[in-house]
């Protein structure tokens, strides 16, 4: 969007209209639901974006958003509206049953074909998926010799570039990162740290709405879809994890959110527990 005159000395307060115009065109775009609460998150999230076009403030620039048919501006819209919050070995009793019973109950049983599937279904800029790729290097020899194939997918392509450069700053690799990793998996280059090339081959990063029609994807042992149910309503949950149903193999495991459960919303799954941890299987 070219700045213009238009946009020139507009309210910096966030108007109902403009507020409206997101909760609706989010919704639209990727079922997620933005509590009418929110409107200082909408001002704190497209920020940037408002001073990239020129416009001088938020509701300046979806006034002229709206104005527009559906294209890129709308998309960006979308992505930087979505949560992106993330960091290495996030909620350690997850991890934990991944590293202690998961994955060594899926060895045990895939040995004849000994091959392994795992989705990262809100992967953003990688940390959940290079945290496993870290495990699964660090804790399972044996499977360098197995075809293992990792995904990582997100409704942000801006974020799938970042996690496909494997590139974090200091302070994202001091949020869950042991120490002992860092300098194991990764190279310090200026003020970055990048993900050592072995790993972060490991992973193939694809764009996915999961409200809408899933890219081509196998079946999967290992499903994570942590921390992003929340967002979406009850007919979209169940949407999603209909899919998540199909797209998993019988023995295999969904681990969502602490916050989350698939109880009340599809029978399809059983609870299992590991220590604290708590993961979901198909039901037979």
């Amino acid at each position: 969007m070219d700045a213009t005159s238009t946009l020139v000395g507009e309210p910096a307060t966030l108007s109902n209209d403009a507020f409206e115009f997101v909760r609706t065109l989010i919704h639209q775009q990727a079922a997620i639901v933005l509590e009418p609460t929110k409107a200082y998150l909408v001002e704190a999230r497209l920020g940037s974006l408002a001073r990239k076009a020129g416009a001088s403030s938020v509701d300046a620039f979806l006034r002229h958003a709206r104005a527009q048919r559906i294209g890129p501006v709308h998309q960006e819209i979308v992505e930087a509206m979505t949560t992106n919050e993330t960091l290495f070995f996030r909620d350690a009793p997850a991890f934990n049953a991944i590293r202690l019973a998961i994955v060594p109950g899926l060895i045990r049983r895939r040995q004849d074909r000994r091959t392994l599937n795992i989705w990262s279904a809100a992967s953003s800029t990688g940390q959940e998926p290079y945290s496993v790729a870290m495990i699964l290097r660090e804790c399972f020899p044996e499977l360098q010799s197995w075809d293992i194939r990792m995904f990582g997918t997100d409704i942000s392509r801006d974020v799938l570039e970042a996690a496909k450069r494997g590139e974090f700053s200091q302070s994202e690799v001091n949020r869950g990162l042991p120490a002992a990793l860092l300098v194991k998996y990764f190279r310090q280059v200026g003020t970055r740290w990048v993900i050592r090339e072995d790993i972060r081959e490991m992973v193939t990063f694809l764009p996915c709405n999961l409200a809408a029609e899933w890219p081509a994807l196998p079946q999967f042992d290992v499903i994570l879809l942590r921390n992003v149910l929340i967002y979406f309503d009850l007919d979209t949950k169940r949407s999603i994890l209909a899919k998540v149903s199909r797209s998993m193999a019988r023995d295999g495991a969904l681990l969502l959110g602490n916050g989350e459960t698939t109880m009340n919303i599809d029978a399809g799954f059983e609870r299992t527990t590991y220590e604290k941890a708590v993961y979901y299987k198909p039901k037979r």
